[in-house]
Formats: structure tokens, C-alpha cells, sequence
């Protein structure tokens, strides 16, 4: 028994697919303004933390989704050859 030809899929709608292509590379990120970016103080003896929890967390999701580019011999991350830079 050989096995069925694989399904051949074909693109009718192309201002929609390349649309679609578009969108796939964002991110869209909701951030809540009511978020406590400071830490309230504690009360205790000592340097109080300046950062809430959250907004560290945050930030070390951010970092860690999208990590810094490496950076060329130049000092930029971008090649000089790019026509927009």
C-alpha cells in the first residue's frame, strides 16, 4: 500500500498572507499602568529596595525574551552595510 501524496496547499488570498507574514514577528505587550514599579518602604532598619518584585520580574522577562543583540567590532549591533543605518 503506498501512501497518499502529501496535501498541496495554495495561497488565494495574498494581501491577507502577507499581512499575516508581517504580524508574526511582533509582540504586542500589555503593561499595567496601576503596576507598582517602587517598592513601598518597609519600615526596617537599612537601604530599602528601590524596585517592586514585579517590576524586577518584568524586566528580567524582557531581557530574557529578547536578548541584547552582540555587539559588532565597530561597537554597534548593526552591520555598516545596512542601508537604513
Amino acid at each position: 500500500m503506498s501512501k497518499p501524496p502529501p496535501a498541496r496547499y495554495r495561497t488565494t488570498n495574498w494581501s491577507s498572507y502577507n499581512a499575516a507574514l508581517r504580524k508574526r514577528g511582533s509582540m504586542l505587550l500589555w503593561v499595567d499602568q496601576e503596576m507598582a514599579w517602587l517598592a513601598p518602604h518597609e519600615g526596617r532598619p537599612g537601604r530599602p529596595p528601590v524596585f517592586s518584585d514585579a517590576a524586577i520580574q518584568f524586566c528580567l522577562l524582557i531581557t530574557w525574551q529578547w536578548p541584547a543583540p552582540k555587539l559588532l567590532p565597530g561597537g554597534s549591533p548593526f552591520p555598516s552595510s545596512l542601508p537604513w543605518f
